[in-house]
């Protein structure tokens, strides 16, 4: 059975690339963790305060790990000729959930579409090796709920499976919330599916 691609690479700090110029103008890359497309907007509005004598803000980014979302943005530059390439190193770096921006100064002088081109996907490509790219799991989320009498069983599986509660209640009845490895998501459903007394569900 092949394996289930689980893990994506991401940043979960923003950072700053080396400043890119060319023929006068400057170009500044960023890149932001994100987890929604609502985050896009303040952040670029943050930058436009902090480079207010700046002429474009252009950006790109990428939501998902299955179903992946992305844009493009050009800002007023020629078509294709800033959002395209900045997306094109998201593609490069293999990052997800993730906001690449790259703020030009301009210099008295047109680059044209070839000259911008290379401009913002370098700038774009600074910032990325500026940023501290991590691995990380794609998991799905189980709940599970057992009697208090049931609870020596269910942390045996815990500990051998070496799972990790994210969250819990105990009570009369006991729910944990363990998130799972999607490679080993079946297995453990299955292992707490046949433990007598003990149900378990997936969250959204």
């Amino acid at each position: 059975m092949s394996e289930i691609k689980d893990t994506y690479k991401t940043i979960d700090t923003p950072a700053k690339g080396e400043l890119f110029k060319d023929r006068g103008s400057k170009f500044y890359g960023y890149t932001y963790p994100i987890t929604s497309e609502d985050e896009v907007k303040p952040i670029i509005e943050l930058l436009k305060k902090e480079h207010h004598t700046a002429r474009h803000w252009c950006y790109a980014w990428q939501l998902g790990t299955d179903k992946i979302r992305y844009r493009a943005n050009d800002d007023g530059e020629p078509s294709n000729s800033a959002g395209p390439p900045i997306y094109g190193q998201i593609q490069a770096f293999g990052v997800t959930n993730i906001l690449v921006v790259v703020v030009r100064y301009f210099g008295g002088t047109k680059l044209g579409v070839g000259g911008l081109m290379n401009a913002n996907k370098t700038g774009s490509k600074l910032a990325l090796e500026a940023s501290d790219i991590l691995e990380k799991t794609i998991d799905r989320i189980f709940q599970i709920t057992f009697q208090y009498k049931d609870m020596n069983k269910v942390m045996r599986i815990v500990k051998e499976k070496q799972l990790n509660i994210i969250h819990q209640k105990l009570e009369l009845d006991c729910q944990y919330t363990i998130p799972v490895r999607k490679n080993n998501a079946e297995q453990i459903f299955e292992i707490f599916t046949n433990l007598f007394g003990v149900t378990i569900k997936e969250l959204e």
